[in-house]
């Protein structure tokens, strides 16, 4: 009972952070926006300049980045879960190689030249890697299993790479628009963008809620979780197929970005454990609130500039997974 009230006392703290997360993208930028300015150009539209900034620039970087930073965390949960991996991420399994893929696709031999237009096309080459990793696994020796799923995606990250810089060396114009989207950024998205992977976010979420507690016995290994009544191979479809979903949405509306994956699972775990009905709630929570303080800072650190989300999580995981490194019992999935 204690442990139950102190988790969900740090779940409503990470509700808290969030919700400053959302204040600081409203408000801080090249021009600040009192918090009250902010919420009234929301309540009551008037022909302002901070009401079209913050109406028109930062609610859609806001909402794009709460769907991304809550995807991306979800699915490094079930990627760290699901290939028993504790430094499993988007690239493991092939995920981010796959949109990727799609997208130099789309603008080198379909003449797709939108953001608007790539994101369909990375979510398909998501999709494509993820089955893809998902059907060679199964045609190995354990079946799926942790081992096979993480080489299989290691093996088809390679591969998609091969192709996207074979086709980016003979194509230097669309190299000259894929350096825009690979940067990983919530910036420049509209909210139609949002709207439109919002039913792939659902459906991700849906199935991850609905493999929590056969990820958790599968922790314990199999032949526990057959034991426990788990059909372990149907867990594993569930939570591989939120994993595609997930990323392969978050991937292509703003682009890779690097380590919310990796690290917020490990934050979560240890601040409330490992049980996957708690985990996953609360990355939601950080995962959103760190690619928001990521784009904030952004905004400030390079006036009149801005530096991608992307760019700034980057910086700011690099000494979060040498910490991780050196902290074994944290690192565990």
């Amino acid at each position: 009972m204690h442990g139950t009230v102190r988790r969900g006392g740090v779940v409503v703290l990470g509700v808290l952070v969030l919700l400053a997360a959302v204040a600081a993208s409203l408000t801080v930028g090249s021009r600040h926006i009192p918090l009250a300015e902010a919420l009234d150009a929301l309540l009551h539209p008037a022909p302002t300049e901070a009401a079209l900034i913050v109406r028109e620039l930062r609610v859609p970087r806001t909402l794009v980045g709460l769907e991304v930073g809550a995807a991306l965390a979800l699915a490094g949960v079930i990627m760290q879960a699901l290939t028993r991996n504790p430094l499993a991420e988007a690239r493991v399994l092939g995920i981010s190689a796959g949109a990727a893929t799609g997208v130099v696709c789309a603008i080198a031999f379909a003449g797709a030249a939108s953001l608007a237009s790539w994101i369909w096309f990375g979510l398909a080459g998501a999709a494509v890697a993820g089955v893809l990793v998902f059907a060679v696994a199964a045609r190995t020796r354990d079946g799926s299993g942790p081992v096979s799923l993480a080489l299989s995606g290691a093996a088809i990250d390679a591969g998609l790479g091969a192709v996207i810089y074979g086709i980016l060396s003979i194509d230097a114009a669309t190299f000259e628009q894929y350096r825009f989207w690979v940067v990983g950024s919530v910036a420049g998205r509209t909210p139609a963008m949002a709207a439109q992977v919002a039913p792939f976010l659902l459906v991700g979420l849906v199935l991850a809620v609905v493999a929590a507690r056969g990820l958790d016995a599968l922790a314990l290994g199999d032949d526990v979780a057959r034991g426990l009544g788990h059909r372990i191979q149907r867990v594993r479809l569930a939570a591989a197929v939120a994993a595609i979903v997930l990323t392969g949405a978050a991937v292509a509306l703003a682009g890779p970005i690097a380590f919310v994956g990796l690290a917020v699972p490990h934050l979560a775990r240890a601040l409330v454990g490992t049980a996957h009905r708690w985990v996953l709630p609360l990355s939601a929570l950080l995962g959103a609130a760190l690619v928001l303080f990521a784009d904030v800072l952004g905004r400030v650190i390079t006036p009149p500039g801005e530096v991608p989300a992307g760019v700034v999580t980057a910086l700011v995981g690099a000494p979060v997974l040498l910490w991780l490194v050196r902290r074994a019992r944290v690192v565990t999935a």
